[in-house]
């Protein structure tokens, strides 16, 4: 069982990879998920780089399950299968991270602990603590995510929320 939560009621912990012109990326990201998961559902949202068969193919871990959307649903309808099928399996958390690299897999313990503490049932990552982060990421991206963040804030009144776009997010499942 996974070893960064055994001391917390050994929850299954699974994570969800939508995958969308991801493929250059999708075996380091994969690579860099620690022992603490013990499943991860990479979803193939009908990638034309046929992202899904290039992990079958090339990604030996035992814990990666490959899910082939019938259509393009968008990130996040390629999330929610990956979510659904995470909870058939009995995942007790969920964490969803993208499958460019832009966000690092070594986080996952933190955002499980913080979901297992009885906190919250929902956790969002923040790409823009360390300035490193900020400046390697493209320039439209960055104008791009503030525009959509202060929309956000302006729109829903949750003023403290920083960064609304970024897909680094651990769930608790429900019972």
């Amino acid at each position: 069982m996974n070893s960064a939560v055994s001391g917390r009621g050994c929850k299954k912990v699974a994570v969800v990879i939508p995958c969308f012109r991801v493929r250059k990326h999708i075996q380091s990201v994969i690579d860099r998920i620690g022992p603490e998961v013990d499943r991860i559902y990479v979803v193939d949202d009908r990638c034309p780089e046929e992202t899904g068969r290039f992990v079958k193919e090339h990604v030996d871990d035992p814990r990666v399950t490959v899910i082939f959307n019938e259509k393009n649903l968008g990130v996040g309808g390629a999330t929610l299968a990956g979510m659904v099928r995470a909870a058939s399996d009995a995942a007790d958390v969920i964490v969803k991270i993208d499958g460019d690299g832009q966000m690092e897999p070594q986080l996952i313990p933190a955002f499980i602990d913080v979901i297992l503490s009885a906190e919250t049932d929902f956790a969002k990552g923040k790409r823009f603590f360390e300035p490193e982060g900020v400046m390697t990421m493209p320039r439209a991206r960055l104008i791009g995510n503030a525009g959509l963040s202060f929309m956000a804030k302006f729109s829903t009144g949750y003023w403290n929320s920083f960064d609304r776009q970024t897909g680094f997010s651990p769930f608790m499942r429900v019972s």
